[in-house]
């Protein structure tokens, strides 16, 4: 019966009174089958020592009815099962099966003891001899318990408490940096200057990010009274952190800055360098300490710097400008200029361009076959390929293979094989050409850098010729010829290019006045239609429109004016009627359109300066743009007058703008919510275009 049991249950033996030997054969030969019965099916039910520490069975089961009642059960069946015990031992060798004892007898007794040792251990007992030490031992453990978990629990409790403090501060106490951003975009500094403010040639303006900070800083060229009574003069160039209107550097010069380019890029020079252009000079320095770098003097010059491919094969590009010939036989002269020393690649090359008229140009400009040509003019406009203009200053050919090609297509466009020089427009009936642009978004006076980016934007664009009452737009793909005309009166100002409408195509914001009234116009680029008009009270300015890239994939578009006509019943305060004279102070203000809205203006500022020019600086990490202008302030008495310079945050400016109804809008204004319209626009982001 024991031997079945032992079997069914895989305990082969059991262990006497005594946790000592173990041997399976003798256990297996015992006569006290009653007894060990007892023990083997007791165990499982009681465990060792339930009454004990240590314990060798259940002595008091042993002796109660329990025991009796398994021990008669066994009686009952004894004959049976011992039947089948000997059989199957019968069918086994007697060395596998004393084997496979053994195994059982060791795994069962391991098993009993580590689980006996381990109920030991949890209750404290120091082994095998139970609770010798029991609560001493214990009541040290539990100590040592207490300090782990405590230091546990200031392991995890430590750094939570520590992130929820940062947390809350960055939350609550430390101040928004974007807020506080916004709040430093906008700063005014006053610069003074000993120049009347009627017909003032505008200070020169160039934006460039020189400080590592994704803003793009003002550099300025200005005039600055030596004494009180103005008689001496000095002429300085000044560069300002857009974030904070600070001086960067202040660099003095003999003459007065007529133009500020900057975006070269030396091997030698980690910055940027930046070109200050006079009339008998130009000046490289550092963008970042105004250290000069190299000085050209170079007479009469008459235009900005033009970059061009590396001629001389020193691995720099090179520059070009316009200047007026020694010759009076001739009307212009283009000089190549070394990128790297500044010093003149040859002699001035010097045309005939046989008109007289606003100096058009020099632009840099790539054919579809990779041939580069130089567009200028006075009153009209001619090409001539680089090739020859290196040719005729230096005697020989540029040292680049891929400079040294002609295109036939433009080569047969000459009037006979003696000219070097291409007609591209001849004026007509007194209509002479006033401005010629690359179709470049965001391009204008003060953004015409010299990296090599926007230089190869320009260069392979489409153009847009202003002459007269016209406008027309010269396609590349088909030699600069005309694709379409759009025919108004006189246009004063530089046409500006961004994405009214949808089609992908960049449309242009030109404006022009006439007896009072100022008109202002988007054309559509793909077809030469009108898009968006509107008539303003004149503000006697002739400031370049700004066309900024926005969100939504269309342009913004800032611009001056007074008050819109059409506007003025519904509005408060009295305006004067176009057709009579305007009184002073003129009240000018800053409008944003958006193609969402198109009845609608924003006006972002008003003021009674004078603002002659105007750049738009990116700040592309926090979405927004800054609106950077430089306006003359009158000062009474003696005090010389100022130029200021001053920059708004878009966004800022959008926040506190006040809605104006232009046109039909006033008609509209029920169906179009101003909470909606001011929602829209205050979300409006802006990106570098």
């Amino acid at each position: 019966m024991a031997a079945a049991l032992s079997r069914a249950l895989k305990l082969p033996g059991k262990k006497g009174s005594e946790l000592g030997e173990y041997d399976p054969l003798t256990q297996a030969d015992s006569d006290d089958e009653s007894e060990e019965d007892d023990l083997v099916l007791n165990y499982p039910r009681n465990g060792l020592g339930r009454d004990s520490c240590l314990g060798t069975g259940s002595s008091k089961l042993r002796g109660g009815r329990s025991g009796r009642l398994v021990g008669a059960e066994d009686g009952v069946q004894d004959d049976e099962e011992d039947e089948e015990e000997d059989e199957w031992r019968e069918r086994l060798p007697s060395k596998s099966r004393q084997d496979r004892n053994d195994m059982k007898g060791v795994q069962y007794w391991s098993h009993r003891d580590s689980g006996g040792e381990r109920k030991r251990e949890d209750r404290g007992g120091p082994g095998a001899l139970g609770g010798a030490g029991l609560g001493l031992h214990s009541s040290d453990e539990q100590k040592r318990m207490r300090v782990k978990n405590a230091i546990r629990s200031a392991f995890f409790l430590v750094p939570l408490v520590c992130a929820t403090v940062v947390v809350l501060l960055c939350a609550f106490l430390i101040p928004c940096q974007k807020g506080d951003l916004e709040k430093r975009l906008q700063w005014e500094k006053a610069l003074l200057s000993n120049v009347e403010t009627g017909g003032v040639t505008p200070p020169a303006l160039a934006l460039w990010d020189v400080d590592g900070d994704s803003v793009e800083d003002v550099f300025l060229g200005v005039t600055e009274p030596t004494n009180e009574t103005h008689t001496t003069q000095t002429y300085s160039a000044v560069a300002l952190s857009a974030v904070s209107g600070q001086v960067l550097w202040k660099k003095v010069m003999s003459e007065a800055v007529m133009y500020i380019q900057c975006g070269l890029q030396y091997s030698t020079v980690p910055s940027p360098v930046c070109l200050l252009i006079c009339k008998s000079y130009i000046t490289a320095v550092n963008g970042t300490t105004g250290k000069k770098l190299w000085s050209s003097s170079i007479k009469s010059i008459e235009s900005q710097a033009v970059l061009l491919p590396d001629l001389q094969g020193d691995s720099h590009p090179d520059l070009l400008v316009a200047t007026l010939p020694a010759d009076d036989k001739f009307d212009l002269s283009l000089t190549l200029i070394s990128g790297e020393t500044g010093a003149l690649l040859g002699h001035p090359v010097p045309f005939n361009v046989t008109a007289q008229g606003t100096l058009i140009g020099p632009w840099l400009y790539e054919t579809q076959q990779g041939v580069y040509y130089i567009l200028f003019g006075l009153g009209n406009v001619k090409a001539i390929s680089l090739r020859d203009i290196y040719f005729r200053a230096t005697g020989k050919l540029p040292e680049t293979q891929a400079l040294r090609k002609k295109d036939s297509g433009w080569e047969g466009m000459k009037k006979d094989n003696f000219s070097s020089v291409i007609q591209i427009y001849s004026p007509r009936d007194h209509d002479q050409a006033k401005v010629l642009l690359p179709l470049v978004a965001g391009f204008g006076r003060n953004h015409n850098n010299l990296d090599t980016a926007s230089n190869l934007d320009s260069t392979r664009s489409d153009w847009v010729l202003v002459y007269g009452g016209s406008i027309q737009l010269l396609l590349r793909q088909r030699n600069l010829r005309k694709k379409w005309t759009y025919k108004t009166t006189s246009i004063h100002s530089q046409p500006v290019a961004g994405h009214f409408n949808s089609d992908g195509v960049l449309d242009l914001f030109i404006q022009h006045s006439s007896n009072g009234v100022m008109k202002t116009l988007i054309i559509d680029g793909a077809n030469g239609t009108r898009l968006w008009a509107a008539e303003f009270v004149c503000p006697q300015l002739r400031l370049e429109t700004s066309a900024i890239s926005t969100s939504t994939g269309q342009s913004a578009f800032l611009f001056w004016a007074s008050d819109p006509i059409k506007a003025q019943k519904n509005v408060t305060k009295t305006t004067v009627s176009p057709d009579v004279a305007v009184a002073e102070p003129l009240i000018r203000k800053l409008y944003l359109l958006h193609p969402t809205y198109p009845t609608v203006l924003l006006e972002l500022a008003s003021t009674t300066d004078t603002a002659v020019t105007s750049a738009v600086s990116y700040q592309d990490h926090q979405k927004d743009a800054s609106y950077i202008t430089v306006s003359s302030r009158p000062t009474p008495g003696s005090v010389p007058s100022a130029w200021i310079v001053k920059s708004v945050s878009l966004r800022a400016a959008i926040t506190k703008g006040q809605i104006v109804w232009i046109g039909d809008g006033s008609k509209t204004a029920g169906a179009l919510k101003p909470a909606e319209v001011s929602k829209f626009f205050r979300r409006l982001t802006f990106r570098h275009q």
